[in-house]
């Protein structure tokens, strides 16, 4: 059962193509193990973490199964949180691109009558938490007559907020020929008793976490609107002086735009991903080696083989998918005994992986605030003052406080003679 890539898959040409879009290399453990099973038709038990990819792993049998050529409610998932539902419907609708599937986030808190003007033109896959989707069931808004799979994503949170009944009413609403699927973390007895009740002889598909620790280093986070995170990397990049980083991205697209972005900005880039050749990989390798590239580009399929001991920086440009993503990607500097630094960018939505990721790692990632310009000279300058005071240190300054002496006789002070050689050096390195 398992797939090394998404053709092992047999989609539609359609939905490949919106999968080659996005980038995406190969199906995460999750998806590899559960979609040849939905496909199939069963019912399945996902025991997954957030952001292991199982969104796909059930949206993409779902978006294949729909028949878009009738108007029903096709597919029903049921989500914890609006934050949740409207994530899902987010991923399932860049897969659908392609396809003539239409699909509705339904969640408190939103004007109930969009939802309802919407419905009636028909939906092919509602998304809802259950206190939602119970409402538009007691209005005879939402008709489920038509559903052959519901997805209960998260059902232990679903749980734990007190779902329980509502989630029995609706799972008693949707024929008893629907395919049913659980997707759960953790799988406590009143799951396992759902299960029994409301599933078939599933199948139970679980991924290995493998318990990793994240090395010592400096890790930090910036939370960054989408469109800024190229900006904020070279002004990254320009503070700590970097000559040797390594930047992941999560899909090949990403990769081949920042490089264009950072190579129009004079920055020494490259980058790597799965479509490109190995004798082209070797070459950009070499070239990263020997310092001709400071700054690779690179998906987490692509810097599987890369074995670079003088990485000053790791950039996650993208958040990673999971947890041990992260723990893989940020390990790849502060190699032979250096302290190495991480940095990750964040948008407002994902400061939840954040927080897995610390729960997981057992350690604390800094939030810190994007430095503006006048930040950026004021680390600078800092930065600087140790270098000084390490030269200082090491001594043999003889002949060079020979020369500052010679422009104190040009009544110049000590201090004058310091703040221009530190305006000089900032301008240099801007």
């Amino acid at each position: 059962m398992e797939s090394s890539t998404f053709k092992d898959l047999h989609l539609s040409r359609n939905l490949e193509k919106a999968i080659e879009e996005l980038g995406f290399e190969e199906p995460t453990p999750i998806q590899t193990q559960a979609i040849p099973f939905i496909m199939e038709g069963r019912d399945v038990i996902g025991q997954a973490q957030t952001g292991t990819g199982k969104t796909a792993a059930f949206g993409i049998p779902a978006l294949e199964m729909v028949n878009p050529n009738s108007k029903k409610t096709q597919a029903l998932v049921l989500c914890p949180t609006r934050e949740l539902a409207n994530q899902v419907a987010e991923e399932l609708g860049k897969l659908a691109k392609y396809l003539n599937v239409k699909i509705l986030p339904v969640y408190g808190g939103q004007n109930i009558d969009r939802q309802i003007k919407a419905l009636r033109r028909g939906v092919h896959i509602v998304i809802g938490t259950p206190g939602r989707v119970m409402d538009h069931i007691e209005r005879k808004t939402l008709k489920l007559n038509g559903v052959d799979m519901i997805v209960l994503d998260e059902a232990d949170e679903m749980l734990d907020m007190g779902f329980r009944e509502d989630i029995e009413t609706i799972l008693s609403s949707v024929p008893d020929t629907r395919q049913t699927i659980f997707f759960s973390a953790t799988m406590p007895k009143p799951i396992m008793r759902l299960t029994k009740q409301y599933q078939q002889n599933p199948t139970h598909v679980k991924t290995i976490h493998k318990v990793v620790t994240a090395p010592n280093m400096e890790q930090s986070y910036f939370e960054v609107k989408h469109h800024m995170k190229p900006d904020v990397l070279c002004r990254m990049i320009d503070i700590y002086d970097v000559k040797s980083s390594l930047v992941f991205c999560n899909t090949k697209r990403m990769v081949d735009d920042l490089v264009t972005t950072l190579k129009a900005r004079g920055y020494l880039a490259d980058g790597l991903h799965g479509d490109m050749k190995q004798n082209q990989r070797e070459k950009v390798m070499a070239s990263f080696r020997n310092g001709e590239i400071e700054t690779l580009v690179a998906t987490d399929v692509a810097a599987r083989g890369i074995d670079v001991e003088n990485i000053e920086v790791v950039f996650n440009f993208d958040m990673p998918q999971d947890e041990e993503s992260y723990v893989h990607r940020i390990g790849r500097t502060g190699r032979a005994g250096r302290q190495g630094i991480a940095l990750t960018f964040v948008t407002a939505r994902e400061i939840y992986k954040i927080k897995s990721i610390q729960k997981y790692t057992k350690t604390k990632i800094k939030c810190k605030k994007v430095p503006t310009r006048s930040d950026a000279e004021e680390i600078k300058a800092g930065m600087l003052a140790n270098r000084v005071k390490e030269t200082i240190d090491e001594g043999h300054l003889g002949k060079y406080v020979h020369w500052v002496e010679k422009m104190l006789d040009e009544d110049c002070t000590t201090m004058d003679i310091a703040a221009g050689l530190v305006k000089i050096m900032l301008a240099e390195n801007r």
